[in-house]
């Protein structure tokens, strides 16, 4: 590996770094600090001819590549080939209502470069994940189901394919590999930018409500039974939280167990506040607040960690729910339980997320009703074993809810048997695997299991 480190040294101006390198472990390092990544080289590229020339040379030796922006969905460790690194490519220009969003970029700063025009992009409940990354799976966002899926809103990709050639993929220009990278995640190639259409959108109406122990039965049974007959203009979702006895977190949910309400309303505030009103009145309220809000403080509404810590997550998709699920759902996860389980959302889907694009995508899980995501607590002496049981706890009692349908970007571990193919339907996936083969015919790319 010496000699391709060498070699790349001589090819980019971004950083190179070897094991034995100064800076390495940072370079290396990802949002989840429970996965370790020891890549045979590592590459911070800074340009398009950057992540050209790392791929021709990786070609020419018959590595693997594979990429770390963030790093919030590395569930598994990298520990051969290159590892490139987008960070240093950050850069997010607005034309019209197009916003070029490099490979390195969060969403916090496409987020703040659009509001300086009056528009705002379908983002991510957290800004700071990766926009890429997050985007190539489709894209669930606390705005979806009134705008569609984050990649509904991608206008074209630059890639650098598995031949070292930068190819422009838009719905005129590669049209099977544009389908392909909206919604089919790795594989395709390493996409060093897109073009992503933004929406005229200044405010909104939304924020969350925190709920004691006392409430949480009858806030999720009313929450559950009003996401039923909600218009599209709504989005919403539900938390069990236990969170630790910390000074950093706020005394009335400080070490308790807790449901926090999620809701973001695009219209009049009035009727968004009219149409939230049962689920307010269905508790006493300890933290908290809903009213209008600038769009731009979007990531407020779920306020995820913004900080690396360990992470380890399950998640599912949910078909339509019922009374019973509700009572089911309190019984396995409520507070009544002792769980090593930091939280289990619920969100609302539907709505527009249902509707695909005209011209087609490879977005897997559209036609869930909500999805399930549980996250553990941040120990990795427990994700072993403590928590996976933990997790079938909660999810062995809901079987009869979830549904065969995965999305990809909530699938985790994809090399637990069954869960990548879960993630397409079964046409889709054939679809996809032929197109990656097509762009990446050598597998310089890995990506799910081996082909």
């Amino acid at each position: 590996m010496g000699a391709l480190a060498e070699q790349l040294r001589g090819a980019v101006r971004g950083p190179v770094f070897g094991p034995e390198d100064e800076g390495f472990a940072a370079e290396v390092s990802g949002f989840n600090l429970a996965v370790r990544h020891t890549p045979e080289v590592a590459v911070g590229i800074t340009s398009e001819a950057d992540a050209a020339a790392v791929v021709r040379a990786a070609a020419d030796s018959g590595t693997p590549v594979r990429v770390l922006a963030t790093g919030h969905g590395s569930a598994r460790a990298i520990e051969d080939g290159v590892l490139v690194t987008t960070s240093r490519m950050a850069n997010v220009t607005i034309d019209g209502r197009i916003a070029r969003i490099e490979a390195g970029c969060r969403w916090a700063e496409v987020v703040a470069a659009a509001a300086e025009h009056g528009l705002a992009p379908i983002t991510g409940a957290s800004d700071a994940v990766g926009c890429i990354g997050y985007t190539l799976g489709g894209g669930l966002g606390p705005l979806s189901r009134t705008y569609g899926v984050s990649s509904d809103w991608v206008r074209g990709f630059r890639v650098v394919t598995g031949a070292g050639e930068v190819v422009t993929a838009t719905a005129d220009e590669n049209p099977d590999l544009f389908w392909a990278l909206r919604g089919g995640k790795g594989g395709l190639g390493l996409v060093t930018s897109m073009d992503f259409e933004l929406v005229e959108l200044t405010s909104l109406y939304g924020g969350s409500l925190f709920f004691g122990p006392e409430d949480v039965e009858s806030v999720l049974t009313t929450w559950l039974e009003w996401t039923t007959s909600v218009p599209e203009t709504v989005n919403s979702s539900v938390a069990i939280l236990r969170l630790p006895p910390l000074d950093a977190i706020p005394e009335p949910i400080r070490g308790k167990t807790t449901l926090t309400v999620r809701y973001a309303f695009v219209g009049d505030p009035a009727e968004g506040e009219r149409l939230f009103q049962p689920v307010r009145d269905a508790g006493t309220p300890i933290l908290g607040g809903v009213g209008e809000m600038p769009a731009s403080d979007i990531a407020l509404i779920h306020n995820d960690p913004k900080d690396p810590v360990p992470a380890w997550d399950r998640g599912a998709l949910l078909t339509e729910v019922d009374a019973e699920f509700a009572a089911t759902f309190v019984d396995v996860a409520g507070p009544d339980r002792q769980l090593p389980l930091v939280a289990i959302e619920i969100r609302h889907l539907g709505g527009a997320i249902h509707r695909d694009v005209p011209a087609g995508s490879a977005v897997g899980g559209r036609g869930a009703a909500y999805s399930l995501v549980i996250i553990g607590v941040p120990d990795p002496t427990l994700f072993a074993d403590v928590l996976p049981g933990a997790a079938n706890g909660v999810l062995g009692p809901l079987g009869r809810w979830i549904s065969p349908e995965m999305t990809v970007n909530f699938a985790g571990a994809l090399s637990v048997p069954g869960v990548y193919e879960a993630c397409w339907p079964a046409d889709t996936l054939t679809r996809l695997t032929e197109i990656r083969t097509a762009y990446d015919p050598d597998n310089l790319f890995p990506y799910g299991p081996p082909r």
